[in-house]
Formats: C-alpha cells, structure tokens, sequence
C-alpha cells in the first residue's frame, strides 16, 4: 500500500484520558493534532484535561510557559469527524467496547483517504478483529500508549497478520519522534505488557477476595519486597476496576486460561459502581474521582 514516508499530521478520535494525553505528546513534539469528539461538553473536558496537564508540567519545571502554549496551540479540538480527513494518521482512543471501536473504525475508514494510517490504542482487544470495519486492513495496527501518556514512554506497536511492513515501519518513527519508546508485539489479546500483568493482578485480588492478608500488607509486599512503585491492589484502582474487567474478559476469550478470570469480587465491585480512583472508591477510599485506565 501507499503509506505516508513521515507522520506529519495526526488526528485522534476520542478525547477522554488517554486520548487527551496522546494528544498533547503529539502537540509537545512539534506535530499538529486535530482531537475529535461527539459534542460541545466533551470537547471542553479534552480541553480542560490538556490545559491541566501542562500546567502541570511548567510548574513541574518540565516545560517553559510559552513550551506549553505553543502545544496547545496545535490542538485542534472539534466534534464529529469532519476535521480528520487530512491526518497521515488516525488514533482511535474511545472507551475498551469492541462494538464502540468497530462502530469509530468504519467511522474513520469512511472518512479518510486510502493512504492514512489507522490505529487503534485498544489495551487488549486483536487488531485483526477491529481491521475488519476498514475496507483496507494493511493499513491497520495498535498504537497502545500508557497512562499518564505524557509521563509514560512505553507504546506498544501491534502487528496484524494483515498490517503492511511500511505502515509498521512508519509508526514507529512516529513513535519515535514523539519521543517514546516503541516495542513490537504479535497481535493476540493483551499484547506483551497486560498479557504478564493482569494475570499478577487477579492473583492480588483473589487472596484479598479469600482473605489471605489485608490489601495494605499485599500491596506493601509488592512495593517493599519486589520495589514496586505501586502495590497491585492500588494499581487495579488506579487502572479502573472496569476498564480492567473488560481485559480480563477479552484475555479469557482468547486463551480460557483461569489466570486471566476476573474473580467474583471484581464483577460486584464493577455493578456497585467502586470503579477505583475515578469514581472514588475501588480497594481504598479516594477523594476527588479522577480519570482511569490501563496503564
């Protein structure tokens, strides 16, 4: 296929946490980005979380005020899809709901030229299942960044049994230039880094769940014994306990093996709305709800 030679262009459709963060790397390296939403109200959230994150970094001495600025003057926020026509590439950043990303896939592939790389930032669903919504899958990968985006510099470069050899060479450069780190996996559910990851999670919950030891001394075992920054318990809430039972659903489908399983006490946990930090209260108590997601 006809790829472009250089990213110079993006577009990302969904502005939530993730979408939002991938969107400010891209503006932070210099590249313009057009970040489209389904209405006024959220479009003004994207806008309030980009403002917010670089606020952030100048007062963390990251960035210069006038760094900042011109970042967030190559944010083109704007509802529908309309403005992304011209992107070299398209991110699809929406909620982990394989009906809502095939839905913004074939949305996308309606939209843009034949020659625009489409990506999907999905944590655990295969390429290959959202590919089929584009009339051109050799056109299609993962593109799966981790939360907080503009800290972490780990994105996961998904390969598809259809996906061109030049569409994955470019998003690499892509990812390169934005200055993260790309590593290169196989396109089978959860990809490299949830694939170890949520199998040492569910283990967590299952001896909290069975009552083996309290969640402070699991989690202080991991960050004290192992030097983990975060205790597992912690990070599930800091993921989203939904966010995480969809993997964990998605990870069963593909391979049945119980490590994978989400265990009961996340499925009561998830219907009784103790989603983790975002909504306030997961394992531990929070304040304030705030945004969640793999990492």
């Amino acid at each position: 296929m006809s790829a472009p030679s250089e990213i110079e262009s993006v577009a990302i459709v969904g502005g939530g946490l993730m979408g939002s963060g991938i969107a400010e790397s891209v503006a932070r390296a210099g590249l313009p980005v057009t970040v489209s939403e389904v209405d006024e109200a959220a479009v003004a959230r994207a806008r309030e979380r980009i403002e917010s994150s670089l606020a952030r970094a100048v007062r963390g001495g990251k960035l210069e005020r006038d760094q900042a600025q011109e970042a967030l003057a190559r944010v083109e926020l704007t509802v529908g899809l309309e403005a992304i026509d011209g992107a070299d590439l398209v991110i699809e950043a929406v909620p982990e709901s394989e009906r809502l990303k095939l839905e913004v896939m074939g949305a996308i592939d309606r939209v843009v030229p034949e020659r625009t790389i489409v990506a999907s930032n999905t944590s655990s669903i295969p390429i290959a299942e959202l590919a089929r919504a584009l009339t051109r899958p050799e056109r299609v990968l993962g593109l799966h960044f981790f939360s907080p985006v503009p800290v972490m510099r780990l994105v996961e470069v998904v390969v598809a049994l259809d996906t061109a050899p030049e569409v994955v060479a470019c998003a690499r450069a892509f990812v390169e230039r934005i200055g993260k780190h790309p590593i290169e996996t196989k396109d089978r559910s959860g990809f490299i880094v949830n694939m170890l990851l949520v199998p040492y999670l569910m283990a967590a919950v299952r001896m909290f769940e069975e009552g083996f030891a309290s969640r402070e001394d699991i989690d202080a075992g991991m960050k004290l014994g192992c030097g983990h920054p975060m205790g597992p318990l912690q990070l599930c809430d800091f993921i989203g306990l939904d966010v995480l039972y969809a993997v964990c659903d998605s990870l069963y489908e593909e391979f049945k093996r119980d490590e994978y399983a989400p265990p009961p006490l996340m499925k009561r946990m998830v219907a009784s709305g103790r989603l983790g930090r975002k909504s306030g209260r997961g394992f531990y108590e929070y304040g304030e709800p705030a945004g969640g997601q793999l990492p």
